[in-house]
């Protein structure tokens, strides 16, 4: 079993960052690849990207206004969390940010939004304009 909990995220200006942080408990924390996912108001859920059990791989959604390049995703398997750092945000990446883990690959992460074996409950992410 794994129990995740997001923090990290507020309020924060158009191009400024925030840090979100998901500690986990469970001794079996490094057997799973991690991912990130949010949920806009009114939105699906979709993914933000995932990292490998090792941290030694790492994906980025490539959907249209793509992360990639503007987040950054990391771990900490000697202290059970997984990191998100997000620099120059738009208000487009408001959302309720999810930690998730599962024994997947990061590739097949990508469509997992809502299949994930372990969730979060979230952390909000407000950027203003």
């Amino acid at each position: 079993q794994v129990q995740l909990v997001e923090s990290g995220g507020g309020l924060v200006q158009a191009g400024g960052s925030l840090r979100l942080s998901c500690a986990a408990s469970g001794r079996t924390f490094s057997s799973y690849a991690m991912g990130w996912f949010r949920q806009a108001p009114g939105k699906e859920r979709e993914f933000v990207a995932a990292i490998s059990w090792s941290g030694g791989r790492s994906y980025y959604a490539d959907y249209v206004d793509s992360v990639r390049g503007r987040f950054t995703i990391s771990r900490d398997n000697a202290k059970n969390t997984m990191y998100l750092q997000m620099n120059s945000l738009k208000p487009e990446d408001t959302a309720l940010y999810y930690c998730a883990a599962a024994q997947t690959t990061v590739q097949r992460m990508r469509v997992m939004r809502y299949t994930m074996d372990y969730w979060g409950k979230g952390t909000l992410v407000t950027v203003s304009s």
